[in-house]
């Protein structure tokens, strides 16, 4: 299998960190970059739809909630299920009723145009009562809370790692934070 160092001039598809396994999609003329995982300089080409190696990260460091969180939470002003990041500022996007794509296509609903993130990396599906991601057979994996997921039931505050990128999930429900500020005035005055 062929190696790369960082700088070099691989060509397209995908390859994985030696040390520790993390995968990164490049197009033709891009150049390997350090690896957002480990900071390892070594890559060799990967496959997308080999086996779970043990190199492979199953498990993530825990990150603390980003200071942003707090207020991008009580900005929104309706009830609803929400993703809340930071790519070049901070986003949040609603979720719809359905299929929501993230990934790194054209077609994604959320969009990251970034070499760790598949073209088709994950799908939310909300319906009543329940938000689930599902894994969409990405090169790097579903990362809640840490742990690798393929499918899995979000809870409010959930950290949901694809890529190099943190999403949060908000599931905001009742009054929203700036209706309780209002209410909240109105009854001291």
């Amino acid at each position: 299998m062929d190696s790369f160092s960082m700088g070099t001039l691989a060509g397209a598809g995908c390859f994985r960190c030696e040390e520790c396994g993390f995968g990164v999609a490049l197009h033709e003329m891009d150049e390997v970059p350090e690896c957002p995982h480990c900071g390892g300089t070594s890559f060799k080409r990967g496959s997308i739809f080999g086996d779970l190696a043990p190199a492979e990260p199953i498990a993530m460091p825990a990150v603390d909630p980003p200071d942003w969180l707090d207020e991008a939470r009580d900005a929104l002003v309706e009830p609803g299920d929400y993703l809340a990041f930071e790519d070049s500022r901070v986003r949040v996007a609603a979720l719809q009723e359905g299929w929501t794509r993230v990934g790194r296509s054209l077609s994604a609903h959320v969009r990251f145009d970034d070499p760790t993130v598949s073209r088709r990396h994950a799908l939310i599906h909300r319906e009543p009562g329940s938000v689930r991601i599902l894994d969409d057979r990405s090169l790097n994996g579903v990362f809640l809370n840490g742990d690798r997921v393929d499918w899995h039931e979000l809870a409010d505050g959930d950290q949901i790692t694809i890529g190099r990128f943190d999403l949060h999930y908000i599931c905001l429900t009742g009054p929203t934070a700036s209706e309780r500020r209002s209410a909240a005035h109105t009854t001291v005055g």
